[in-house]
């Protein structure tokens, strides 16, 4: 089998690499020009520099390559950031997707498309409408959200019009190696290896920690959307999630023990977000159904993070 992962260079994308390579599938990655200064490790397979808001320099690529599946991560990825930068979180997220699900019709049409959704979908969530199912109607309230939304329904319109296979994994806060400091528990970890190894003083600065999510490791991530390719329906979304959800708090404590450094902490409005859900928790029972089970638990998750990062910062 073939693959074309978008945003290969991206945590998941790499993972997703990693794993199908081990898997005997001919990989190819695709990653705008300026993403090589974002990675830590070479390249030891075919990576096409295209920019996806390019469509015919997509077509051409996609239609070069022939790939029996066309795996789509590429996006601006983060809540917090689409409040900076709202329209182009919308043109990027909806025009690349556009651009990908097009070229496949053009050039491979019969290839499997995965496409990232996100959890961000749901927005506005009361906690007695957890855990979340698939057909509880989305209420985004990110930008990043809402164009995850808008990326979806386009997906599920090339597959209801032209009848191309696109699969509809909505995917919780994945957490893993390899990720920028974007997210709280990747900024945690970040700021106690510096504190661990002395770079900064022993001051811990946080944003809301009475939050909950349904965090999931990034291996447990690319595997279940594996199960979905090779055992799911096209059209029908499926939670990528362990349905449960640690409050933040939990989980800095655990990562602070962890790195076993006494710490103080502090909040920094800078963390705050606009709007931020009080409790994201999925439910998983559609991707049990492709029979997926979980592999890690929070914890080795945690611990192979800090070590990371203890690595990245030497």
């Amino acid at each position: 089998m073939k693959a074309l992962i978008t945003g290969s260079t991206g945590m998941i994308g790499g993972h997703f690499v990693r794993m199908l390579r081990d898997k005997g599938w001919d990989v190819h990655g695709l990653a705008r020009p300026s993403a090589a200064s974002r990675m830590y490790e070479s390249w030891d397979y075919p990576v096409h520099r295209v920019d996806l808001l390019d469509r015919e320099a997509t077509a051409r690529t996609i239609g070069r390559i022939q790939p029996d599946w066309v795996i789509h991560m590429a996006a601006q990825a983060f809540n917090g950031t689409s409040w900076e930068m709202e329209s182009y979180t919308h043109m990027v997220n909806f025009n690349s997707t556009l651009n990908v699900l097009w070229s496949v019709r053009q050039s491979v049409p019969g290839a499997g498309v995965l496409l990232a959704c996100s959890s961000a979908e749901y927005g506005c969530v009361d906690p007695s409408e957890c855990p979340l199912k698939e057909d509880r109607p989305l209420r985004p309230v990110t930008p990043y959200g809402v164009s995850k939304v808008s990326g979806e329904v386009l997906g599920f319109q090339y597959h209801a019009n032209y009848g191309t296979r696109v699969f509809l994994p909505r995917l919780f806060i994945h957490v893993g190696t390899g990720h920028p400091p974007a997210t709280a528990i990747q900024n945690f970890a970040r700021q106690l290896a510096l504190i661990r190894k002395g770079r900064i003083d022993p001051v811990l600065k946080v944003g809301r920690l009475d939050t909950a999510r349904d965090f999931i490791d990034v291996r447990d991530g690319v595997s279940a959307m594996l199960a979905l390719m090779e055992r799911g329906q096209p059209g029908v979304p499926v939670n990528i999630c362990n349905g449960v959800a640690p409050k933040i708090e939990e989980v800095l404590n655990l990562l602070i023990e962890i790195a076993g450094v006494p710490v103080r902490i502090e909040s920094d409005p800078a963390l705050m977000r606009l709007s931020d859900e009080a409790v994201l928790l999925g439910d998983n029972s559609r991707l049990k159904q492709l029979g997926w089970t979980r592999r890690y638990a929070l914890r080795e998750t945690l611990e192979a993070v800090f070590s990371d990062w203890m690595n990245r910062i030497a």
